[in-house]
């Protein structure tokens, strides 16, 4: 795969995982229903859809024949969606319609009890969050047509090392941001123990005024051993919250390394927060973070650290220039600001909504979220693909073989992995 390392999962797979690789273990029961609408499809469109890989080799296929396939998936699609719907119970119809009602209606404890639905491990439960899901966006589009196409919530994620003041700095933000009207939902993710899988769960312990703020929805979440900063439900928790009528939505992720930076691919904005002490312009520049960044703020820029903080928004203002532009609308800024005295935090923000207007203004932002809705899909793929591979028979059969052989020095890692892929295809083959 060309898409970056594959992710370790931490579940084991169902039985009809294993069986029907190509279905994503969020589907479920949803997926082998869409398999069976397919399969009943007539044979002209299986074979149209088996051969999809190789039209460039097909110059004389029409258009209109593309595009009554194209319309025939759409409809079986929408058969395979409704087939599911009529599969649930009555309580779960009545749950989901319950959870679904007081989401638009803006009701936190219905979000916070969707979000607990979609983060769930329990596959009949996660089948019933896919429903949940494909409402809410249903309900998203319509919202966005209304405002022209545009995107009616605002996605901010802040990332930065431990101890930057990433918790106090959305306190003092958040509480801005209410005053002046807005609805916030702040998705704050903690690391898991990797010795005994709990989680502190502690960032909204520093939030204490936000979260009794009505106007507020702060969401703590463990990572559960996934790495990159944020949890795999992370980007459908977004999409509830947006449907719950919360126009600004701040991620909060763990303290990072060099490259633990996926959040910024499921946001409209990246903020790094970085503490005076966070180094010269050459680490700076070496900071494979720094790439992803469209705003770095220096924190807790007041009392003996304001000239430290001075110094590292020169350095880091040097550093930005020497790295490639990505964007044709926004340069990357850096501004200081402190948390204790609300020194600059208004100014920040003032920086935010221009990038936000920059990038509205010249389409970015709707390319950028097209393109990060395909990166989580291929995200999603990968870990499937892994999941199936983990449990193969053939690949099972092997492994503690190999496994053996490598602990002693036999044979390298990497022959052992080709050894397991050939295993696998061969096999599948």
């Amino acid at each position: 795969m060309k898409n970056g390392p594959v992710q370790p999962v931490t579940r084991p797979c169902s039985s009809e995982e294993v069986r029907m690789p190509h279905i994503s273990p969020t589907m479920g029961r949803f997926g082998l229903s869409l398999l069976r609408h397919i399969s009943a499809l007539p044979s002209s469109f299986s074979a149209h859809r088996a051969t999809r890989t190789c039209c460039l080799h097909q110059p004389r296929v029409s258009i209109g024949s593309l595009s009554s396939h194209s319309c025939q998936l759409r409809r079986t699609v929408s058969t395979a969606v409704s087939h599911h719907i009529q599969e649930l119970s009555g309580p779960e119809q009545r749950l989901l319609d319950k959870l679904y009602d007081g989401l638009i209606g803006g009701q936190r404890a219905s979000l916070a009890e969707s979000i607990t639905l979609v983060e769930t491990q329990h596959p009949r439960k996660k089948e019933l969050a896919q429903v949940l899901l494909q409402r809410v966006l249903a309900y998203r589009r319509q919202q966005e047509s209304r405002n022209g196409g545009k995107p009616v919530a605002f996605r901010v994620g802040l990332s930065g090392p431990p101890g930057a003041g990433k918790s106090s700095f959305i306190e003092v933000v958040g509480k801005m941001l209410t005053g002046r009207g807005h609805k916030l939902a702040v998705l704050a993710v903690d690391p898991s123990s990797c010795t005994t899988g709990g989680s502190l769960m502690g960032d909204k312990t520093r939030m204490t005024e936000l979260s009794r703020d009505m106007n507020a929805f702060i969401r703590p979440s463990p990572t559960s051993g996934t790495l990159g900063g944020v949890t795999r439900t992370t980007n459908e928790a977004i999409v509830l919250c947006e449907g719950a009528g919360y126009d600004i939505v701040l991620i909060e992720t763990v303290g990072v390394g060099q490259s633990e930076f996926a959040v910024a691919d499921m946001v409209d904005m990246f903020v790094l927060l970085i503490p005076p002490a966070g180094g010269d312009e050459l680490q700076g520049i070496k900071r494979g973070i720094i790439e992803r960044a469209d705003l770095v703020v220096v924190t807790k820029s007041d009392g003996d650290l304001v000239v430290p903080a001075r110094r590292i928004q020169a350095e880091y203002t040097s550093a930005l220039k020497l790295l490639r532009k990505k964007s044709k609308s926004w340069n990357p800024k850096v501004v200081r600001a402190s948390s204790h005295t609300s020194e600059g935090i208004p100014e920040v923000w003032a920086k935010m909504e221009s990038y936000r207007d920059a990038m509205l203004a010249s389409g970015e932002l709707q390319g950028r979220r097209r393109a990060q809705q395909k990166v989580w899909m291929w995200s999603l793929i990968q870990e499937s693909v892994l999941c199936h591979f983990q449990n193969h028979p053939s690949v099972g059969e092997a492994l503690p073989r190999l496994e053996e052989r490598v602990t002693r020095g036999v044979i390298s890692p990497g022959l052992a992995a080709d050894l397991l892929l050939k295993a696998f295809s061969s096999s599948s083959s």
